[in-house]
């Protein structure tokens, strides 16, 4: 399936940022030619890859980058927690830019890098799955509720083929207790843009950006049906989790919910008035 079109304009947003830089040597190989955009030069720029400079917020820039591309692995924004205006110009009006540019331009398909920190509020104790209330820890996570809606818009508006990816932590590793629920390995994670890139039957989806870890949270069963088949297990690496976790302190709040600290910065509310919700 993947690489049958060797001609295909693939542009990569986020190019230089850590899950782009992971993800690239293994995308190069099925997709030669790849486009990688970010507003800087990536350090490792590689035979056979051509780099388009933008800043997101400027529409002009994003349009110029996505002419005549075929489709569009947007990662590109703001990639933590930040002020209001930062995730705003980034990741909002970003990800508009990007999803209209990539109307204009007559893309067929569209992965956007949604987040873990969409639903985050949930209890660690529950296992969910994509059919579900949103529940953002963070005005992070709430940009990435944002893209989502964007995408289902685009899709069933322009009819652009979007999937949407639920990422929780990419990694050579786990690095914790709590990444031993949400981690995917970035050959995994590549499997999951093979999907999105190349699937017919693909309309609109959110899949979950996790391998095949046995203390996992979320249904993934939606991805399956789509033929995705993890490789990497969280608990191979459990020994080296939980030496790192040692070194963590406890987290009242964010140790019951699964976005973590992100939970737990700035919160204010009362943890029983959340987990009484029926949830």
């Amino acid at each position: 399936m993947a690489g049958a079109e060797n001609n295909r304009r693939i542009v990569f947003t986020g190019a230089a940022g850590g899950i782009g830089t992971m993800t690239r040597p293994l995308l190069a190989r099925l997709y030669p030619g790849l486009v990688l955009s970010d507003r800087v030069r990536p350090a490792d720029l590689q035979p056979g890859e051509t780099f388009a400079a933008a800043d997101l917020t400027k529409p002009d820039e994003v349009a110029a980058v996505l002419e005549g591309a075929d489709s569009v692995i947007h990662l590109g924004g703001h990639s933590v927690e930040g002020t209001w205006d930062q995730i705003l110009q980034a990741n909002i009006i970003g990800c508009y830019n990007v999803f209209e540019a990539a109307r204009a331009a007559g893309v067929k398909r569209i992965i956007f890098a949604s987040s873990n920190h969409a639903i985050g509020f949930y209890p660690r104790k529950q296992r969910i799955g994509t059919n579900l209330t949103v529940k953002p820890d963070s005005r992070y996570g709430v940009s990435k509720v944002f893209g989502e809606a964007l995408g289902s818009l685009y899709a069933d508006k322009h009819g652009i083929a979007v999937t949407c990816l639920r990422i929780g932590n990419v990694g050579p590793v786990p690095l914790d207790v709590r990444r031993l629920s949400i981690w995917i390995s970035p050959r995994d994670l590549v499997q999951l843009f093979q999907i999105g890139l190349d699937h017919p039957d693909l309309r609109y989806e959110i899949f979950y950006g996790a391998s095949d870890n046995a203390a996992g949270w979320w249904d993934n069963s939606r991805a399956e049906q789509f033929g995705y088949r993890p490789q990497d297990k969280a608990e191979d690496h459990r020994a080296h989790a939980e030496a790192e976790q040692a070194k963590i302190g406890p987290d009242p709040v964010g140790d019951l919910f699964q976005g973590g600290t992100f939970c737990s910065a700035e919160f204010t509310n009362d943890v029983k008035r959340i987990l009484s919700q029926g949830l």
